[in-house]
């Protein structure tokens, strides 16, 4: 199993988790876990993913999801476990 993060931030709007999860089912990319919540009208959500069987390398998923989050008009980002773990090491 490869998991990846994504993070997708923005002012709340109906239909975010519907385009999003629609973009990874696309992409075979299977959703483990998710987490959202709206603070103040802004809309956060975290999400860990298998990428092991998507068929499109992950800079080109990367790029599908920014632009996913540019019609929806918010900021989506993915990165892979190993390199978020490296991040956040103490």
């Amino acid at each position: 199993m490869k998991r990846a993060i994504i993070t997708v931030v923005g002012k709340d709007t109906v239909g975010i988790i519907a385009k999003v999860c629609t973009y990874l089912s696309a992409e075979n990319v299977n959703v483990l876990d998710i987490s959202q919540t709206i603070v103040g009208g802004y809309f956060n959500m975290m999400m860990i993913v298998d990428v092991s069987a998507s068929k499109i390398d992950f800079n080109n998923l990367s790029d599908g999801l920014s632009k996913v989050g540019e019609e929806i008009g918010c900021v989506i980002r993915i990165q892979l476990e190993d390199i978020f773990d490296m991040m956040h090491r103490i």
